[in-house]
Order: structure tokens, then sequence, then C-alpha cells
């Protein structure tokens, strides 16, 4: 499923979840510029799967019509199958690099809170691994019970290997950890469209030598 696809779904559940929905709520749902949210509305507008009515003057009330209930199904059922393709492939992928640091006594972290977080804890405690450290941008927060690190700590952790557990592609979360002093060779994405591919036992390679 593509980005735009994407954003077409969320902003049909939004908009059935609360027609009173204002573009800037939706922005922010969808965190995206205002400006690029109002092209995107206007689109689904043009193509018949919303409906805007003026209640009041200064009041737009957004609706889907029946043609956008039918493309929010479909949309729902191709981000489902995405969804279980891209999974299983994370999966598969991270298996890979946690079997190798399994069997070389390699310390890993993990970056992130979310459900691409959980799917990296669960891989871990399948080799008989536990996450050294837990980080995100701020800390503060728990994470399955353990306490969430800000990434300004990472240096006072003796890790050797931290996954991105991110299902972004873009590369961002990444050049943003690097830019916070992570070393390159220790970052390990999810997603390997986000950086050169490497094979797992390479990526595992890597971390020789450095273990903080």
């Amino acid at each position: 499923m593509d980005i735009e696809a994407h954003r077409d779904l969320k902003l049909l559940e939004a908009v059935d979840a609360d027609s009173r929905v204002t573009q800037r709520g939706l922005s922010i749902q969808l965190g995206i510029a205002l400006g690029l949210t109002n092209i995107y509305l206007k689109r689904l507008v043009r193509k018949g799967y919303i409906k805007c009515v003026n209640v009041q003057s200064n009041r737009i009330t957004y609706l889907l019509t029946p043609r956008g209930i039918a493309e929010k199904l479909r949309l729902t059922y191709e981000f489902m199958d995405y969804s279980l393709h891209l999974y299983g492939e994370v999966r598969q992928h991270l298996r890979a690099v946690i079997r190798e640091c399994a069997a070389k006594g390699r310390r890993v972290a993990i970056f992130g809170r979310g459900e691409a977080a959980e799917l990296s804890y669960l891989a871990l405690k399948e080799f008989g691994l536990e996450p050294l450290a837990i980080f995100d941008l701020e800390g503060g927060h728990e994470f399955l019970g353990m306490p969430v690190l800000p990434i300004s700590q990472h240096v006072d952790v003796a890790y050797d290997l931290m996954i991105v557990a991110t299902l972004e592609s873009s590369g961002q979360p990444l050049a943003r950890l690097i830019r916070d002093g992570v070393p390159s060779e220790k970052l390990f994405p999810l997603r390997q469209e986000a950086v050169i591919r490497r094979k797992p036992a390479d990526l595992v390679r890597s971390t020789n030598g450095h273990h903080g």
C-alpha cells in the first residue's frame, strides 16, 4: 500500500469516526501540513467519497458517501493484506539477526515503544534474550513494565545493536538517531528499504568490537 492510499484510508476513517472533525484536526491525526490535508480532502470530495455539508456559515461537516464507505472497506482490506505481508517479512528479517545476536552473546537495545517494538521484544524473547534497554526520543515512559530512556542516554548503555523499531521505510528515524550520536554501525532498521541492504550476519559482525 503506497503512502497516498494509506492517507486516503486514514482520512476516510477519521471522517467516519467524527463528521465534525476539522481540517486542522485531520492534519494533526495524519501528521501532515494543513495545506496538504486540504489537497487530500478536495481530492476525496472530487472522487465522490466525501461530501461537504454547510451546517453553519462558518462550519462544515464532512460525510462519507456510499462510494466513500465502499472505498474505505476496500482500502481496509488492502491495508490488512499489506500489513500481514509486511509483518511476516519484517519478522523473518528480524529473527535472522537476533539468532546471530543470541549465538554471539550480543546485547540488544530497542528504540521505540509501539507495535513494532513489541514485535522486536517478542523476537528477542523467542531466542532467550532480554532487551538491554528501551529508548525513545524523550524517555519518561514505560514499555511492558520496563523504563523507557531518552535516546540521549544511549552513551551510558553498553549495547551492541539497537533495533530501530519502526515500520517507516523513509530512513528518517535512522538519520535522527545518527544525528543524536548513535553509531550507524550499531543501528538495525526493521525495514530493509531504510538502508543499503546487508546480510544479517554482516549486521551482527559490524558490532564486533563495539561494546558501548
